[in-house]
C-alpha cells in the first residue's frame, strides 16, 4: 500500500521552494499520497496570511499536493514548540506514515540531537533558569543546547532547523511510528528579502508585494497559479496589518487589568507596558517594536496582539494544548486527497469537518464560550481569525467567510 506522507507548512504563499520539496517528495515515494496541515488566517509569527486559507490551499495542491487541512489558531499562531506540537498531533490522527520537512541542515542527525537533549529535565530545568535571568527563550535555547552538544551555533539561528527540531520533539512525544525525512532547503535564507534567482523566499515574496512589485521578476519564483493569484489580489485583497490597530485600541479601552492579564502570551507585567506603549504609537509595526524586549521578540508580541482581539486566553490555550487539535478541517483537495479522506472516516482519530455548520452554526456564535463543547470552542477561534484577517483588507467585503466557504475540489 502507498505511503501517506505530512507536511507542516504556511505556504504564504506558495513559491518554487514549496514546488521543489513536493518533487523531492515525488521522488521518494512516486505512488504517495501528500498530505499537507497548513496555518489558515494568520501565520506562525502573527501576521495575516498574503492570501485567504483557501486560495493558498488549492495553490498547493494545483502543484503536487493531494490534501490540505487548516491547522487551528490555536497552534497556527503559537510558539514554534506548539505550532509543532500541533501539526504533528493533526497528522498523526489522519493516519500518515513519513513527516518531511525542509531545513537548513542537511544532515538529520544533530538535530535528532539537539531534539533528544532539550526533553532531559535537566536541560529544561538549566534553560528555564537563564530565561529567568533575563534572556529570550530563542537566546537561552541557543546558549544551552550549545554548551551540551556538539551543535553549531550557527545551525540554531536557522528558523527552520528550530522548527525541525521542535517537528522531531513531537514526533518522540506523540507518534513515534511516524518516520521523518529531511529534504534540505535550497535557494535563498529563511529571511532574505530579496529577489534572485528561481529560488527566492517567501519573506522577500511579501516585502516585493508591499512595495512597487516587478512582476517579471516575481513570475520566476513562484508557479504561475501563485504568481496570478497574487496578482488578482494586489489591488484591493492583500492584507494590511496597520488596519488592526484601531480596532486593538478600540478593545484596549474596554478591557480592565484582570481581563487583560488573562490573554495567552500577557504574563509578568507584559500588560503595563502594553497598554503605555499603546498611548502614543502611530501603526501596529510600532507598537510591536516599542512593545518587544530582548525577551518578549516581536513575533511574540504580534501573537498576543491577536490573541487580544480573539480573546484567545491563557486558559484556552492550555486546554487546547493538553488535548491537540480537536478536528481535522479541509480546505482543499484533488481526487487522490479525497479517496484519503474516505479510506480515513473509520480510522482517523478526529472528526473530519467539510462544512462548518455541522459541527458550529451561527446561532451557537451568539452563546457563551462556555456552553460550547471543546471542538466548538477551538473552532470558533478559527472563524474568529478570518474575520480578523478580513478587517485587515483593504475592502473587508471581499473576505470569504467560512460559513459560505466549501473545501476546494481540483479536478487533475
Amino acid at each position: 500500500m502507498s505511503k501517506t506522507i505530512g507536511i507542516i507548512a504556511e505556504y504564504n504563499p506558495f513559491h518554487n521552494g514549496h514546488l521543489y520539496q513536493l518533487a523531492k517528495i515525488r521522488e521518494a515515494y512516486p505512488d504517495a499520497t501528500i498530505a499537507v496541515t497548513m496555518s489558515g488566517s494568520f501565520t506562525q509569527r502573527g501576521e495575516a496570511a498574503i492570501l485567504d486559507k483557501w486560495t493558498r490551499a488549492t495553490t498547493a495542491v494545483k502543484n503536487g499536493a493531494d490534501l490540505v487541512l487548516e491547522l487551528p489558531y490555536a497552534f497556527a499562531c503559537r510558539s514554534a514548540e506548539r505550532f509543532a506540537r500541533g501539526g504533528v498531533q493533526s497528522l498523526a490522527a489522519l493516519g500518515i506514515d513519513v513527516l518531511t520537512y525542509g531545513a537548513e541542515s542537511r544532515d538529520l542527525a544533530p538535530l535528532q540531537a539537539a531534539a533528544a537533549c532539550m526533553d532531559n529535565p535537566a536541560f529544561q530545568s538549566a534553560l528555564h533558569d537563564r530565561i529567568a535571568d533575563g534572556a529570550s527563550y530563542a537566546a537561552a535555547l541557543s546558549a544551552e543546547l550549545t554548551s551540551r552538544t556538539s551543535l553549531d551555533e550557527a545551525l540554531l539561528h536557522a528558523p527552520n532547523n528550530i522548527l525541525a527540531i521542535e517537528y522531531l520533539r513531537a514526533l518522540a512525544r506523540y507518534a513515534p511510528h511516524i518516520t521523518p525525512l529531511l529534504i534540505p532547503r535550497t535557494g535563498t535564507a529563511y529571511h532574505d528579502d530579496t529577489l534572485h534567482g528561481m529560488f527566492a523566499s517567501a519573506t522577500a515574496i511579501r516585502h516585493a508585494l508591499h512595495t512597487t512589485p516587478d512582476w517579471n521578476v516575481l513570475r520566476t519564483v513562484m508557479p504561475s497559479s501563485s504568481f496570478e493569484a497574487l496578482k488578482d489580489a494586489y489591488t484591493d485583497n492583500l492584507p494590511r496589518q496597520g488596519l488592526l490597530l484601531r480596532p486593538l485600541l478600540a478593545r484596549l479601552l474596554s478591557m480592565d487589568g484582570d481581563t487583560l492579564r488573562s490573554i495567552a502570551g500577557m504574563n509578568e507585567g507584559l500588560e503595563h507596558r502594553l497598554l503605555e506603549k499603546a498611548q502614543t504609537a502611530s501603526s501596529w509595526d510600532e507598537l510591536i517594536s516599542a512593545v518587544a524586549t530582548s525577551r518578549y521578540p516581536q513575533s511574540r508580541i504580534a501573537r498576543t496582539l491577536l490573541h487580544i482581539l480573539t480573546n484567545f486566553t491563557s486558559d484556552m490555550a492550555t486546554s487546547c494544548d493538553a488535548t491537540g487539535p480537536r478536528y481535522l478541517r479541509v480546505l482543499a483537495m484533488n481526487a487522490v486527497g479525497a479517496a484519503l479522506l474516505h479510506r480515513t472516516k473509520k480510522t482517523a482519530r478526529l472528526p473530519i469537518i467539510t462544512k462548518t455548520s455541522h459541527f458550529l452554526n451561527r446561532r451557537e456564535l451568539l452563546r457563551p464560550i462556555d456552553k460550547l463543547n471543546p471542538l466548538q470552542k477551538m473552532l470558533l477561534f478559527d472563524i474568529r481569525a478570518t474575520q480578523l484577517r478580513g478587517l485587515a483588507l483593504p475592502d473587508a467585503s471581499a473576505a470569504p467567510l467560512d460559513f459560505l466557504t466549501s473545501p476546494v475540489y481540483v479536478k487533475q
